[in-house]
């Protein structure tokens, strides 16, 4: 078995970041990224690039950590008690665009490398990541493209490693006391390792590198469809969803604030505007009713 090469997937995962921010921004057309360096108290760092009020992107942020350190977190020891007493190195590119038009979807990728050390046994390490689609309106041309991109990001590496990882995003992505999905889910994996450390990099490549494909097309296709307050109000109401989610379950965002990363950099996932209201349900028949019952469950869309 190959022994983890972390210099390699730190040079992938900052030209991913690099990739990914040319091509969201020649998209967007009016705005750029603007780069924040940062360091982290104990030990390492990382770059965050946020895109903000452009033509396309209400808010884009992609961001780069490579943090390290001899103490981890409970967030990561609760269920891995052999990590405790060995030295940490976490590493990846997180986004989430949250776009202007009510039409195009919000969307979310993550790539990571997670490695545990101590003297005298071997490391212990893996994988993570994944990309998944929050719609406001459904489009089944939509959802199809997306799901086809993620099933051919899975191909190469078995039959039913897409099914596999679609499962897995569709129960990750699930706001427990919403009893609802997040979005139509894409692809989740974790805790990759029995491939090997250069088929599982492989992969985790081909996750990252998939991402602009699933996405930027269905960005080209609804960016202009017109909207109005109704749509506009709505898309406000569902991004509350977002915020409970990562507030209340996401992994990366726990791991972040419990093992004192730049807060900022973390929380760049929440949309810049956001409504809840009381008890609110949709008109019966209408296009955001059908949103909960066409599309917030989980579907075989490849």
């Amino acid at each position: 078995m190959s022994q983890p090469d972390t210099d390699a997937v730190k040079h992938y995962l900052l030209a991913l970041q690099d990739a990914i921010c040319t091509d969201l921004a020649i998209e967007d057309g009016r705005a750029s990224f603007h780069e924040d360096a940062w360091d982290r108290e104990g030990g390492g760092g990382g770059r965050t690039r946020v895109l903000t009020d452009g033509a396309v992107f209400e808010q884009a942020g992609v961001n780069f950590s490579h943090v390290f350190g001899d103490n981890l977190p409970a967030s990561a020891t609760a269920h891995r008690p052999e990590l405790a007493g060995r030295r940490f190195q976490a590493m990846g590119v997180s986004l989430v665009i949250h776009p202007h038009n009510p039409f195009v979807p919000t969307s979310h990728a993550n790539v990571r490398f997670f490695i545990a050390e101590k003297e005298g046994a071997d490391p212990i390490w893996w994988f993570g990541g994944g990309f998944d689609l929050t719609p406001y309106y459904g489009f089944d041309e939509d959802c199809a493209h997306w799901h086809r991109t993620a099933r051919a990001a899975c191909e190469p590496f078995g039959e039913d490693v897409y099914l596999r990882y679609k499962q897995w995003c569709d129960e990750y992505f699930f706001l427990k006391h919403r009893n609802e999905p997040r979005g139509i889910g894409g692809l989740f994996f974790d805790d990759l390792n029995e491939w090997g450390f250069d088929h599982s990099f492989h992969f985790m490549q081909s996750v990252g590198d998939h991402y602009l494909k699933a996405y930027l097309p269905i960005v080209r296709r609804r960016r202009d469809t017109p909207f109005g307050e109704r749509e506009r109000d709505f898309q406000l109401y569902r991004r509350g969803r977002y915020v409970e989610f990562n507030l209340v379950y996401d992994r990366g965002t726990l791991f972040g604030l419990q093992s004192g990363g730049r807060t900022e950099s973390i929380l760049m996932s929440l949309p810049p505007l956001v409504k809840w209201r009381y008890d609110w349900h949709p008109e019966p028949g209408s296009a955001e009713e059908s949103l909960y019952t066409d599309y917030l469950r989980p579907r075989e869309w490849a």
